[in-house]
């Protein structure tokens, strides 16, 4: 690709946005938010199948689809060490989503 002014502003504001997340507390944060928006989808989700009732099983389907293609990305690395930003926001989005469903489950098994 050619170094035009276009391309190098793309890219320096590219690094710069990625190096804005690099701060371990900015990190954290992005973790925590992630996780209650997984918490948060899931209950939304779970609520507007359980609404519907025609639903309920495509709904569950589209629910297994995403634990396991996400546990599928996040475990495939050997390299646990050296894992990009977006695999640990994308499991605790997973360990929230999950975790909505499993409180939802002793809501209407009690």
């Amino acid at each position: 690709m050619q170094e035009t002014r276009l391309n190098l502003l793309i890219q320096r504001l590219v690094n710069q946005f990625l190096g804005f997340f690099t701060n371990p507390w900015r990190q954290l944060s992005l973790i925590i938010i992630c996780l209650l928006l997984g918490f948060f989808l899931a209950n939304v989700l779970s609520a507007t199948a359980g609404q519907a009732a025609r639903w309920d099983v495509t709904i569950a389907l589209f629910f297994l689809l995403f634990t396991e293609i996400s546990s599928y990305i996040i475990y495939r690395r050997r390299d646990i060490d050296r894992k990009p930003a977006w695999v640990d926001l994308l499991n605790s989005l997973k360990i929230g989503f999950a975790y909505a469903l499993y409180l939802e489950a002793l809501k209407l098994g009690s």
